[in-house]
C-alpha cells in the first residue's frame, strides 16, 4: 500500500518553459498516488526552511537543484531531480519517467545518497555573512583581467598563493561543474573529500589538489582587481575586496539525493559526458 503520509516539496525554475504546467501536472498525480505537496515554490528565491516535508521534487537542470539546495538550507531532505535542462547530472529522470518512479518514492524503496555541502563565510570587516554551498566556491579575476593572486590556508596554515585567473574550491557533486571545465579531476559524488583547482594558473607547477573536508579552508586576494568575484554555486555573486576573507568549511547538513534502483552513478557519467562505450559493449545493454 501506498504510504499516504509521505509529503514532498515541489521546486523548481518557473521562468523556464513547460516547468509551471510540468508542476501543475505532478501536483494532481501526487494527490492521486496518495502523496501531499507540503509547499509549492518555482521562484527559486523563497526560503522553504522548517517545511516537514519528507522529499523535495525539483523541476528543471542542476541549476533548479542548486537554487533548491539553498532554500532548504538546513531543512535538507532527500532531492529527486526532475531533468527539464540540458545536461543535468544531478536531475536523475526525464519527466516522462515521474509516473513510473512516484510509486516507488511513496514505497520508500529508493535509496538516499548523503554528499558534502559547505558553509562559506565572508568576511569583510567586522561584517560576516554565511552562505550554503552545494558546487562549489570560486574566486574569478573580473575587468581589466589583471592575473589575480589568491592566498590558501588549511587548518590556519598557509599553503600557496595561487596566480591566474582564480581559484575553485569544489565539493564532489561540484567536480562535474566548473572544476571539471577548468581541467579538474571528477570525484565520486559521496566522497568526503574538496578538490581545489586553479583557473589558467600562470606556473605550469600549480595543478589540482584533493583534500578532505573535514578541513578549513581560508582564501584572501590582497591584489584583488577592481572586478575580482566571489561566487558561490554559480548564481550568487559578490565583489571580492582586498580586506575580504572567506572560510570554507563542511556544512552541519549534508545533500541528500534519491537514487532510483538500476541507476548507477558510472552510467550516468558515460551518458553525460559521452564516454567511449568499453570493448566488449556492455554499457548501453
Amino acid at each position: 500500500m501506498p504510504n499516504k503520509s509521505t509529503r514532498f516539496l515541489l521546486l523548481g525554475n518557473g521562468e523556464k518553459p513547460g516547468v509551471p504546467e510540468q508542476a501543475e501536472g505532478l501536483c494532481r498525480k501526487i494527490a492521486s498516488a496518495g502523496g501531499v505537496v507540503d509547499a509549492l515554490d518555482l521562484s527559486g528565491e523563497t526560503s522553504v526552511e522548517g517545511h516537514g516535508a519528507d522529499l523535495a521534487l525539483v523541476l528543471g537542470g542542476d541549476g533548479a537543484i542548486l537554487r533548491a539546495a539553498h532554500q532548504m538550507g538546513q531543512s535538507q531532505v532527500p532531492v529527486l531531480g526532475i531533468n527539464l535542462g540540458r545536461l543535468g547530472f544531478l536531475a536523475a529522470i526525464g519527466p516522462d519517467e515521474i509516473e513510473e518512479v512516484l510509486p516507488v518514492l511513496l514505497a520508500g524503496k529508493h535509496e538516499i545518497r548523503k554528499n558534502v555541502m559547505f558553509d562559506c563565510q565572508t568576511r569583510t570587516g567586522s561584517t560576516k555573512e554565511s552562505f550554503p554551498v552545494l558546487n562549489e566556491v570560486v574566486i574569478s579575476a573580473g575587468p581589466p583581467f589583471r592575473i589575480t593572486g589568491v592566498e590558501l590556508a588549511i587548518d590556519g596554515e598557509a599553503v600557496a598563493t595561487f596566480f591566474g585567473d582564480g581559484l575553485i574550491l569544489s565539493t564532489p557533486i561540484g567536480s562535474t561543474a566548473h572544476n571539471l571545465a577548468a581541467g579538474g579531476p571528477i570525484l565520486r559524488q559521496t566522497l568526503p573529500a574538496v578538490v581545489i583547482t586553479p583557473i589558467c594558473p600562470h606556473a605550469l607547477t600549480f595543478r589540482p589538489l584533493v583534500e578532505s573536508s573535514d578541513r578549513v579552508f581560508t582564501l584572501r586576494c590582497p591584489n584583488a582587481s577592481e572586478g575580482a568575484t566571489l561566487i558561490i554555486d554559480g548564481f550568487l555573486q559578490f565583489p571580492m575586496k582586498p580586506i575580504d576573507e572567506v572560510t570554507i568549511r563542511r556544512s552541519s547538513v549534508d545533500f541528500e539525493l534519491v537514487r532510483i534502483p538500476g541507476r548507477s552513478y558510472y552510467r550516468t557519467l558515460t551518458n553525460k559526458l559521452a564516454w567511449g562505450s568499453p570493448h566488449d559493449g556492455s554499457v548501453g545493454r
